[in-house]
């Protein structure tokens, strides 16, 4: 019977503030070794059941997460400098081939 209790949606929120009651307990007392909160996760699930704006957010985080950030796809280094409190830029190219 609890089971479907559950599985309305007064239910659920019941179900998740008991889980996030539950996890700031472990939290406060040490036991959650853990950064983030499993509450927070479930209430942003539910929050993007009713908002179309926050499935697609919570897609974009996915595939942020999912992709590489290296350094070496920006500009190489020490090649161009910009001082935005002195107004100044300055890019050097790299050096051409030699005319022999």
């Amino acid at each position: 019977m609890e089971f479907v209790v559950f599985m309305t949606l007064p239910g659920l929120v019941i179900l998740l503030v008991g889980i996030a009651f539950g996890d700031q307990l472990l939290r406060a007392t040490g036991r959650g070794g853990r950064r983030g909160q499993v509450s927070a996760t479930g209430f942003e699930q539910l929050h993007a059941t009713f908002s179309p704006g926050k499935q697609s957010e919570l897609k974009e985080r996915q595939s942020a997460l999912l992709m590489r950030d290296d350094e070496e796809d920006g500009a190489p280094p020490h090649r161009s400098t910009v001082d935005l409190d002195g107004g100044r830029a300055v890019v050097r190219l790299p050096p051409g081939p030699k005319a022999q």
